[in-house]
Order: structure tokens, then sequence, then C-alpha cells
């Protein structure tokens, strides 16, 4: 049972592969921090690889087939790509799916005001954080503003080396004793994330002075009143990129791994297929770190209805077959494991833990506890994908979410189980998991990968 380190392993070719693949990695976390604009780039590099709008094959009323590469957009939030494969589809699909939301700070709807000559930002955060972690960080802003005329503008402030940053202040040590006894839930509370953006007031004026430079400012350089804040989707995230980590350079350390690392390799798998036996699918969605809920999340009908399209425009649509191809489906819950942290080694059942180096992590089950809230596969559906990895010299690693009673946590697959899929989790294993700056193993990046090509390949 004993799995050895996926670096021992590579010869020099696979490290340049590994290398480059990572490298990419790290441009992609750079440039989507926010879901806006991972959706961005990904429909970027489709489109270089030469994937059609499913949009404007409805539009134009074409029908798809066999080797055809499409993709469709749902509020700009997520993703589902296909390649149709040469078995009918009614056999159904192989299908990759992961988030592209991280934890974060929101600004609020009516987020400005002064306090002793300070500007703030009010904000509430999103998915599950330790809001100690966000204090005394450089912090950037990414988002929109859309005005009532329709007019989007879109904010990046705090990226460029040249840009200001901003930052949620914290009590100095000297004045902090009682606020260090308290329970770390409570050291910094959720109303006290407030960003400060500034500390000039306007000239020649008394009354909130400095909040109305800031507005000034808001004004000159995008355009927008205070009154659009409402009508605005502004996310606060750590600023800067991600980056090497560790003297010998195996590790990546930066912001929303969880699940980005999963989105680009599952990504990166789709993109290096030209054509394939079973047609393949990748979903990259919103809201799953506050449930999958609302519009953009899995739990709405956005993939249900986009492969009853791409059944369509192949001339095939019925309620019945889109039924079918969905409980035909096999699926990769594409979502991160947390890595053994001997740090922190009681939170972990040693023989059941994810481990930097091994591999991507099949997790059976997920949940909570009692297994509360978890898809938990099946041992046929286990077999058949260990068969697929050992095949194709995929290194990997199975684990649970930490001991028993200790908590636990969910993904997207038993939402896609409900269509009576076979669906497992799968990921990369990640340090650091939800805080600001998270860490993952280059070569779990690179496993990864090579286990999703796989999984497409059967």
């Amino acid at each position: 049972m004993e799995i050895k380190n996926a670096w021992t392993k590579y010869s020099d070719k696979e490290l340049e592969e590994l290398e480059s693949l990572n490298t990419a990695y790290k441009e992609f976390l750079n440039t989507g921090k926010t879901e806006r604009e991972c959706i961005e780039e990904i429909v970027r590099q489709a489109k270089e690889a030469g994937y059609k709008n499913l949009d404007d094959i409805i539009k134009k009323d074409k029908k798809l087939k066999a080797g055809d590469k499409v993709y469709s957009v749902w509020m700009k939030k997520s993703i589902a790509m296909f390649i149709i494969g040469k078995k009918p589809i009614e056999e159904g699909m192989n299908i990759l799916g992961a988030h592209i939301d991280s934890p974060r700070l929101d600004i609020k709807q009516n987020p400005l005001y002064e306090d002793t000559e300070l500007a703030y930002l009010d904000t509430h955060y999103y998915g599950g954080i330790k809001k100690y972690q966000w204090v005394t960080l450089p912090l950037a802003i990414h988002g929109v503003v859309v005005k009532t005329d329709g007019e989007v503008i879109n904010i990046v402030i705090g990226e460029d080396e040249n840009d200001p940053v901003l930052f949620i202040s914290d009590l100095l040590i000297h004045l902090a004793q009682e606020q260090i006894e308290k329970k770390a839930s409570k050291v910094i509370e959720g109303e006290d994330l407030n960003v400060i953006i500034g500390n000039r007031p306007l000239k020649g004026e008394e009354k909130d002075a400095v909040k109305k430079q800031i507005l000034k400012l808001i004004k000159e350089k995008y355009g927008f009143e205070e009154e659009d804040f409402l009508s605005a989707e502004l996310e606060v995230v750590p600023a800067g990129k991600a980056r090497d980590a560790g003297m010998d350079r195996s590790m990546i350390m930066g912001y929303g791994q969880d699940d980005r690392v999963c989105a680009y390799t599952s990504l990166a798998a789709m993109l290096e297929f030209k054509k394939v036996n079973r047609t393949a699918c990748c979903i990259l969605v919103d809201k799953e770190e506050i449930g999958s809920v609302g519009a953009t999340g899995m739990k709405s009908h956005f993939f249900e209805n986009m492969v009853a399209e791409v059944l369509d425009r192949m001339g095939e649509y019925s309620e019945l077959k889109l039924r079918r191809v969905l409980a035909n489906s096999r699926m990769l819950s594409s979502d991160v494991s947390a890595a053994y942290d001997p740090t922190y080694a009681s939170a972990f059942e040693k023989k059941n833990a994810a481990y930097f180096g091994k591999g991507i992590v099949f997790n059976k089950f997920t949940g909570s506890r009692g297994k509360s809230g978890s898809n938990d596969a099946n041992a046929e559906y286990v077999a058949l994908v260990r068969h697929i990895m050992e095949k194709h010299d995929v290194t990997y690693q199975t684990a649970e979410l930490g001991k028993v009673d200790l908590g636990g946590g969910g993904t997207i697959a038993y939402i896609l189980a409900t269509y009576g899929m076979d669906v497992i989790d799968s990921g990369v294993a990640v340090l650091n998991m939800h805080a600001p700056w998270e860490v993952v193993s280059k070569a779990d990046v690179y496993e990864t990968k090579k286990g999703y090509m796989a999984f497409l390949t059967e």
C-alpha cells in the first residue's frame, strides 16, 4: 500500500513538462482571481484550441458531429465544454467538474464610510475563512461595476507594482492582552473586516472629507458614483502573484488554488484532445464555496440545459435520451483534498491522509462525521478508476478529509450523482486550504492533469 513519491520517477523530459505545466498554471492563477476573470481566460484558451461558442452554433442552426468542440458560458461565471465523441452520446460522457470560486471578502452594496478621517469599505466574507488570517495583508480589489445604463466597468486595484494596495488593520500587540485571550473565531469579527482605502481629506470639505476624496478619485479614474456600488460585484483578494515555494521550487504558493488547481488541470486536459471515443465534458462552476447555490452554481439547471442543447444540435434530443446520457455518464468531481501537515498531525489519520508528491487524490467520500452530505462512490467505480490510473502510469493516492469526528467538507459530487451517474472526488492535495495563500506540490499538479487525460481517454 506504500506509494512512492512521484518526484523519484521522472525523466528529464517529464521534469520539463512538469515545469512547463506549472508555469502556465501560475499564470492562470495570476490572471483569474475571480470567477469572471477565470471564465475570460478559459474562453480565450478554448478558442485558441478550436472550440466554438455553442450559442453561435444554435443561432446559425448548425449541427454537431464527432470531433466538434464547443463551449457555453452562463452569466459570465460558469462554463461547460464538450468534445463530441465517436461513440453514441447515449452511452454517456466522461465528465470533469471543478469550481472556480474561492474564499474571499466581498464589498457590501453600501460600503463606503469614514471614521476619524480614515475611509473604509465594508465587507462580507464569502465561504469558509479564518477571519484573523485576512488582517495586515496587502489586498487587491477585482470585479465589475455595472451602471444603470448597462455600462460595465472592470476594476483591478492592487496588482500592478505601481498600484496602491489596501489592507485591514489589526490591534498592536502592546494593547492586545484582551484580544489574544479570545477564541480564534472571535479574535477578528466579521463586521470588523473593513478595508482601509484612504486617509487624505478633500480640500475645502469639512464633513466626510476623506470619503469625498475617495469618491472624487473613483469618479475621475473609473467613472462611477457612490450609488453604483449597489450594482457592483467587487471582490477583495490577496494582492500579488503565485510564486514557486521551497528552496527546491517544488511547490506553488498562491491565492485561490481551492479549486482553481483542479479547474486548470481539467481545462489543460480537455485542451490536449482533438478527438475522443466517449464524449468528453468539462464543467467549471461558481458558488461551490457557499453550497453550489444560485443560477451559476452546480445546483442550477445550467449543465442539464447545455447537454440538452448539445443533443438537439446532434439531432438526437428527447427527454428520455437526455436522462440516459446523464445516467450513463461517469465523472471525476475535481476538488482539492487536505494535505497531511505534520505540524497538525492530530487532525489527520495517517493511513488515510493525502500527501504532497504522491499524486492525484481520490476521495471515495467526503461529507462530515458520519459521511453526512457525501456522494460515496461505489466499489465498482473505484475499481474502474484505479484500473485507468494504473493503465496510464498515473501516480495516485486515496484519502479522507481528516479524522472522522473533526469535521469535513463537501464538493459538487453529490449533485451530479443525483442523475444516477458514477461520481468520485479527485484532485490535488493542498496545504493552508482556504487561507489567503495556499500551497500545492508541482508533482501533484502534473499527475492530476495526467490522471484527467487518462480518464478522458477511456
